[in-house]
């Protein structure tokens, strides 16, 4: 599935326009400890996380992960969402919590 079309599904908002949204999502991995992620998130997996300070985008382009996900509303900074633009990264947002995300992609996915 496109990252536009499951951001669609999930009715998540798109923070970061129209950058990433052709990439595929195949899995799903929820995560807040960046070094966790990047030794265990596979390549096409949805990265939920809270964290929102730039080096989450370094950890998507290492892990090759194609969006990630900001649960409950929270507040991206700029620069993140500067960084994620410029190297294709969608950063999508929900009021939902990871569980609630989770458990409606595992529905689609």
């Amino acid at each position: 599935m496109k990252v536009r079309e499951f951001a669609e599904q999930l009715n998540m908002e798109i923070l970061t326009g129209q950058k990433g949204l052709e990439k595929d999502v195949m899995g799903m991995y929820i995560c807040d400890l960046l070094s966790w992620v990047m030794s265990h998130a596979s390549k096409g997996d949805a990265w939920i996380t809270v964290h929102t300070h730039v080096n989450i985008v370094a950890v998507a382009l290492l892990v090759d992960i194609p969006c990630i996900i900001i649960p409950e509303g929270i507040v991206v900074e700029e620069a993140t969402l500067n960084k994620a633009s410029e190297e294709d990264i969608a950063i999508l947002r929900t009021s939902k919590t990871a569980y609630q995300i989770a458990y409606e992609a595992g529905k689609l996915l």
